[in-house]
């Protein structure tokens, strides 16, 4: 596939996908939206892939919505903006869907969309400089779509004064209410995240498929049925070719 706003490489197991308007900070028009879509689809059907890894070029890893597209918001109509923001939509369903951990790399600003893009991603490794804030608030834009995910995140008055108040927050920060998994020195931010993508290469591919598949379906089932549905995966994971072989391997170093 060719790509006009992104970047797109696979090697050594990881598909490495780069937000590619640097002049833009990042920003997300439609055109990108739709390329993130294809570029995750296309990580998913590659065998080879076992991990997808997301970043920003230059210095911010996405400041949101690109502004350029305000005034067409101003002016559309309801089933306009309906359509335009389900492109949000169809891309985080995408990345919810996808059987491959996705990783966050956040260098510089994570703002309003661009924080929720790093937040629909399955894990967040960010640089100490870096910043993430839903900053929509201030001009009267709701950060509806996210929400959704950010509540699954972090605790729900924290929810509601990230996106109420509309603050700034920095990485440490971030690390502590939840809002992401690990904070790097910036100058061992590439070793340190380029560690964390190869040890994730070294575990089971359809380990990770099935566990984040469990991990997001049991959200709003009940206790009994979350455990059912555990005993189901279960049951599947002892199918797998990955588990065959790593039993074998476990016994034969019994041996």
């Amino acid at each position: 596939m060719t790509y006009e706003r992104i970047l797109y490489e696979a090697k050594d197991s990881i598909a490495q996908i780069t937000l590619n308007r640097p002049e833009k900070r990042n920003a997300l028009d439609e055109l990108t939206l739709e390329e993130l879509a294809r570029a995750m689809a296309q990580a998913g059907e590659e065998a080879q892939v076992k991990v997808v890894a997301l970043k920003g070029a230059g210095k911010d890893f996405c400041s949101g919505i690109d502004l350029s597209a305000l005034p067409k918001i101003r002016e559309a109509t309801i089933l306009e903006n309906l359509e335009d923001a389900s492109r949000l939509v169809g891309l985080f369903l995408t990345m919810r869907q996808l059987p491959k951990p996705i990783v966050a790399l956040v260098r510089g600003r994570a703002l309003a969309g661009g924080c929720g893009l790093a937040t629909a991603c399955d894990v967040v490794l960010a640089a100490e400089s870096a910043q993430f804030g839903y900053a929509e608030v201030k001009i009267g834009f709701v950060p509806a779509i996210v929400t959704a995910l950010l509540r699954r995140n972090v605790a729900e008055k924290r929810a509601f004064e990230l996106v109420v108040g509309g603050q700034v927050v920095d990485a440490r920060e971030a690390e502590r209410i939840g809002l992401i998994n690990h904070v790097y020195p910036d100058d061992e931010f590439e070793s340190e995240t380029s560690a964390f993508l190869n040890a994730l290469t070294q575990n089971s591919a359809s380990a990770m498929a099935l566990t984040k598949r469990l991990l997001y379906r049991i959200d709003g089932m009940t206790f009994e049925m979350a455990m059912q549905t555990g005993a189901e995966v279960n049951t599947l994971a002892r199918m797998t070719e990955d588990v065959r072989r790593g039993v074998q391997q476990f016994l034969d170093r019994k041996k």
